[in-house]
């Protein structure tokens, strides 16, 4: 992924291990504190001269739709488990997500099973990889890919 392909992420962990390889490119990093985290490091973003807010997935997030090509999703479905419904979280992130935007969800497999079924249904293509910690790790990563599409043209009568 280079600077001119991705313009705008949102980070939903506390402090990205890659986010010191942007500081010299042309992007703009919203740094996602869950409010039900159990560690808050809204802080230390703040600290750093980053950018940041406070934000329940079981909400619709304060923003326009179409406004980020990026979302880093850590554990996300793990966290709001029995707090909301999981298409919903999903339908959240494909309102404010560009298309052709990516998310990389990391969570547990068998979770991370149940987005992919879903999102496969919103037409997302994805595609799912083992942690670095080798294949036997439960946690996963699944990178997706919003699509442009519409609706099939109306068929001619003849």
């Amino acid at each position: 992924m280079n600077a001119s392909q991705v313009g705008i992420h949102v980070e939903e962990i506390a402090v990205p291990p890659w986010l010191s390889q942007l500081v010299e490119d042309p992007v703009w990093v919203m740094n996602v504190m869950p409010v039900e985290a159990k560690v808050n490091t809204l802080g230390v973003i703040y600290e750093r001269g980053l950018i940041g807010i406070y934000h329940s997935w079981c909400e619709a997030m304060s923003t326009y739709p179409r406004t980020y090509d990026f979302i880093h999703a850590d554990s996300v479905f793990s966290l709001y488990d029995g707090r909301c419904e999981m298409q919903d979280i999903l339908r959240e992130m494909d309102r404010v997500l560009w298309p052709d935007g990516c998310v990389i969800f990391v969570d547990d497999v068998d979770v991370l099973v149940k987005v992919k079924n879903n999102i496969d249904g919103m037409r997302w293509d994805s595609r799912m990889f083992d942690h670095e910690k080798g294949r036997l790790h439960r946690e996963k990563l699944l990178v997706a890919v919003k699509q442009y599409w519409t609706a099939p043209a109306p068929a001619q009568a003849s």
